[in-house]
């Protein structure tokens, strides 16, 4: 009873979600109480809860490990599995807002004007495909969570009119998404498939850069037959901030915010440190540098008659970027992950993962395209790491690198389906039944068109429809 009840709390609050306009209630409300339902049943359920699944063998293991638990199940769920999730959960998190606040600092000191004053361009088909291919490269560099903040700031500058501004983020999560599919550091699931040893860096990158890019080159097309007109310029944002900043330092933020940005894959490739302690690397460097070069800014800007010192100061600092920061997406972001991370934990990802299995008859092209389309709705990373621990093919085995594409891409179908998606969701406040409306189907059209292209490339010119030859081919 416990097990389906958590069930329905998620898709109850998955639509109260997706209606947060109707309702006039923010979504973060939603997803908040979402997440904590979720696990208070949970752990009011008992272990009762895993005699339908027999997912219980992490609570058997702690039970026999801590004979001396009044109450092992509770313990089990607060000292062992939350707090293992939390952890997961508190990466992302101090992620986002670390790379929210340096994308904030280099809108403070006006740094994104470096990029905008060269597109010149008012077509909205012209635009659309500059800042497409943008995002795209961009975010096999930085990853599409960094990368979707970023050009959200450029957005902001460049299309005045709301509609059109979510229009352009709609496809800026297509082509994020599309970018990290085919780099091994572009997306948290290919990520997860380089670092535990499922695919190989090359192979990623040869295999699924063809297929990313047609799942982002069709929509466009598409939608250039559709999305006419011209920005009306005239309408865009003078930035007035009461005082002037000299060239020399918007340079230097600019520049110095991108290469924090760039460096975190990097730091994590060496140190092989959670690309978190990267980001909070780069805080640092940057909070130092904004304190030096603004030491002197009253007496040159401003004079014995300006505004006081303390209060430029921190605007210009990292502590009044963090002070703007959007804190309610950040929470969003809490309580989607709790609920899916309940839902992971008590065995319904692993359930369904399993069940594909036997529904699509060992079909490995159908099981990746599918889970997929589920990674828009419960999040790719328990998904892939169910699927990560049910199959035990080879490195660089077919199921691997097209589930990278799948789930790199699945998740653009819904506006919540990927951390871009919620990113910009969060930051330009987009409806989700809009996005479903205006994305879904360009996201559905290119995907589907992506996945064709890639299993047409590897039966005719990879060759390398190994499945058959698997080192095991049943669930583990």
């Amino acid at each position: 009873m416990s097990f389906a009840l958590i069930t329905v709390v998620f898709v109850i609050g998955y639509l109260c979600i997706a209606l947060e306009h109707p309702l006039k209630i923010n979504k973060t409300a939603f997803a908040l109480l979402t997440g904590v339902l979720i696990w208070t049943i949970y752990i009011m359920s008992g272990p009762g809860i895993y005699d339908f699944t027999g997912f219980g063998a992490g609570y058997e293991a702690f039970k026999a490990a801590h004979p001396d638990s009044a109450k092992p199940f509770i313990d089990y769920l607060t000292t062992h599995e939350l707090i293992e999730h939390l952890g997961d959960i508190a990466e992302i998190l101090f992620y986002l807002m670390g790379a929210m606040t340096v994308v904030e600092l280099i809108d403070t000191y006006g740094g994104f004007s470096i990029i905008t004053d060269h597109i010149k361009t008012t077509s909205k088909v012209k635009l659309l495909w500059t800042l497409s291919f943008i995002t795209f490269f961009f975010s096999a560099i930085l990853d599409n969570l960094t990368t979707a903040i970023v050009m959200v700031a450029l957005l902001n500058k460049l299309i005045p009119d709301k509609h059109d501004r979510w229009f352009f983020g709609g496809v800026i999560i297509l082509a994020a998404n599309a970018g990290g599919a085919w780099s091994p550091i572009g997306d948290v699931t290919t990520i997860m498939l380089w670092i535990a040893g499922k695919v190989s860096t090359g192979k990623v990158i040869i295999e699924c850069f063809i297929p990313s890019l047609i799942s982002m080159i069709i929509p466009l097309i598409v939608i250039s037959f559709v999305e006419r007109g011209e920005i009306d310029v005239s309408k865009r944002k003078v930035e007035k901030t009461g005082f002037n900043i000299a060239t020399w330092k918007r340079n230097l933020i600019f520049f110095l915010g991108i290469a924090a940005l760039v460096f975190v894959p990097v730091f994590k490739i060496i140190t092989h440190l959670k690309p978190y302690m990267g980001i909070m690397l780069g805080l640092g460097v940057l909070w130092i540098v904004t304190q030096l070069i603004n030491r002197d800014l009253v007496s040159q800007v401003h004079g014995d008659d300006g505004p006081d010192f303390q209060e430029l100061s921190k605007h210009l600092s990292l502590t009044g970027a963090l002070s703007r920061i959007d804190l309610p997406s950040i929470l969003f972001f809490l309580g989607i992950l709790l609920a899916v991370a309940g839902l992971q934990s008590a065995g319904h990802l692993s359930m369904l993962a399993g069940g594909l299995d036997t529904a699509f008859n060992g079909n490995y092209y159908l099981i990746d395209m599918v889970i997929g389309i589920l990674s828009s709705i419960v999040d790719n990373v328990p998904l892939v790491a169910g699927a990560m621990g049910m199959y035990d093919f080879p490195m660089d085995n077919m199921f691997w690198v097209f589930l990278a594409y799948c789930a790199g891409t699945g998740g653009s179908l819904l506006i919540i389906g990927s951390a871009a998606g919620v990113a910009v969701m969060g930051m330009e406040n987009i409806d989700f039944i809009w996005y479903l409306k205006h994305i879904t189907p360009y996201a559905l059209i290119g995907y589907l068109a992506g996945a064709g292209a890639y299993i047409l490339l590897d039966k005719v010119l990879f060759g390398s429809s190994a499945v058959a030859t698997a080192l095991a081919t049943l669930p583990v």
